[in-house]
């Protein structure tokens, strides 16, 4: 590739949001009948990255080149119309109309002035087949799978002549079958020389299609290999960033020995539980006491376990015992009755009330637990809420400021504290530190020990991996939307031993590499 010219360089690209530096003096390349792996975690800069690159966002520094000249595009319209067309994970075509329709919409062939239907639908018909996809283009695009959809999206771009395309987590929602449709599309597609930019969080996807790899980690270039030469290990070591120091652990040890945890008492058993499209069938098991880990990269399935346990989705598959009892859980309202709390990664969205006040949000899931016509008594409600801000140290300590004014820190202990509030047995934590300075962070970890030594089972995510281990007394490994190990955090238990979990997941069907 040396020999050859890029099609596409982005250089020293910079983007600043108030308080945040998005991107960092980022290069990027892409070369011509290539795909492109662009990879990093969450908040790692690859969606800034291609809006900028599309005219969605202005850059604060740095310049675009394509095809050797410089560009900088108004919009995603315009982006497109220079050959530069972008293929998103929620396909952003009209299924209202036919696939046809869809393929040529604002560019139907006419004959003496007016849409030819005959010729469009023929046209259509042969773009698809180009892909090895046979439907009737006269159907409504919204009868089709999404599968389907993205390959329709995919046929649009390469008909507007794209030099550039980019896909943007294109295979979270498909199955296996699907994936390996859409990975012969793209080898195609790059053999016949157009450029392929290729966002995923599946690992072996990327093995076994992507000839380089750029990653980002914290709006920062990291580093460009080509995928040959970077070991799936090496990976996901820079993406995470780990630190190869030993990871220090709590002061307080008492209680912390795994093998005189998983020896006590089960609490929550899920055996074979999965759900079709969001997380295959795994079996799991929480002890009174307990803090298990969720360990993985972003997109591995961590959440999907966390909201399969809650009721927030059905599981269709495999069963739920709570307390030694089978357990239906198929509602978080079914969830709270059996004593088990969900803290979202989404306070903002899924958690908190913004509107509502400290002690509003924080009464919410009593009051929900007894239903709304036997309101909380305001003396009860009084006492609990001022317990929580004193033991949380929630601050500033006014339980009628509205929950949008607090620091993200503080939004975190009230969302905490609501749950806690309701007395769980089990106490579900999705990235509860996320966002938050390293004293609050501190906070929430040395709570978390102590309501295990207190008795409380916990299920606690995060992306750091020292924080896993540090709080952790199992550490089950997420990879592809699969469970793949479960290992006890015992003294032979590291982040290099939990990486290789990470990094070594049985190879999924039909991924071989081209």
């Amino acid at each position: 590739m040396s020999q050859r010219h890029p099609v596409l360089t982005m250089t020293a690209i910079s983007k600043l949001f108030p308080g945040v530096r998005a991107l960092d003096g980022v290069d990027f390349r892409l070369f011509p009948g290539e795909v492109h792996a662009l990879m990093g975690e969450n908040g790692a800069g690859k969606s800034t990255l291609i809006k900028v690159l599309t005219g969605v966002y202005d850059t604060d520094a740095g310049t675009v080149t394509l095809d050797g000249a410089q560009v900088s595009f108004a919009g995603p319209m315009q982006a497109t119309a220079a050959g530069v067309s972008t293929v998103y994970q929620e396909v952003n075509l009209c299924p209202n109309l036919s696939v046809a329709e869809n393929i040529f919409i604002g560019r139907e062939p006419r004959r003496l002035g007016v849409v030819d239907w005959r010729e469009t639908r023929r046209r259509a018909q042969a773009l698809l087949a180009r892909l090895d996809l046979h439907i009737d283009v006269t159907e409504l695009l919204g009868s089709y799978s999404l599968a389907v959809q993205q390959m329709v999206a995919i046929a649009r771009a390469v008909d507007v002549r794209a030099r550039v395309l980019i896909l943007d987590e294109p295979t979270s929602s498909l199955d296996a079958d699907e994936v390996a449709q859409l990975l012969r599309v793209m080898r195609q597609l790059r053999d016949e020389g157009i450029a392929i930019l290729f966002v995923t969080h599946f690992l072996d996807q990327v093995y076994a299609i992507a000839d380089r790899i750029t990653v980002l980690r914290n709006g920062r270039l990291v580093g460009e290999y080509l995928t040959a030469d970077l070991p799936q290990i090496a990976l996901v070591e820079k993406m995470i960033g780990k630190e190869l120091d030993a990871l220090e652990r709590l002061d307080s040890e008492a209680g912390r020995d795994p093998a005189a945890v998983a020896a006590g008492k089960a609490l929550v058993e899920a055996d074979g539980l999965g759900r079709a499209g969001s997380v295959a069938p795994f079996s799991l098991t929480i002890h009174q006491g307990e803090v298990v880990g969720l360990a993985g990269l972003l997109g591995s399935g961590r959440t999907e376990v966390a909201r399969l346990l809650f009721g927030a989705d059905r599981a269709d598959r495999g069963r739920l015992t709570v307390a030694g009892r089978p357990a239906a859980v198929r509602t978080p309202v079914a969830a709270i009755e059996r004593d088990i709390a969900f803290c979202s990664e989404n306070r903002r969205t899924e958690g908190l009330v913004g509107e509502l006040t400290v002690r509003e949000n924080i009464i919410l899931a009593m009051q929900a637990a007894r239903g709304w016509l036997r309101p909380v008594p305001r003396r009860r409600q009084d006492e609990l809420v001022q317990r929580w801000i004193e033991a949380l140290s929630i601050r500033p300590a006014d339980p009628d400021m509205p929950v949008r004014n607090l620091s993200g820190g503080n939004q975190q202990k009230v969302l905490l504290a609501r749950w806690l509030i309701t007395e769980p047995r089990l106490l579900i934590l999705d990235e509860p530190t996320r966002g938050i300075d390293i004293g609050a962070k501190t906070e929430i970890q040395r709570l978390v020990a102590e309501l295990s030594d207190g008795g409380m089972a916990v299920l606690f995510i995060s992306a750091e991996l020292e924080e896993v281990l540090r709080l952790s007394h199992t550490v089950a490994v997420m990879r592809d939307r699969q469970m793949v190990a479960q290992l006890a955090n015992d003294d032979s238990l590291d982040a290099d031993r939990v990486m290789r979990a990470i990094a070594s997941g049985a190879q999924q069907e039909g991924l071989e590499k081209a």
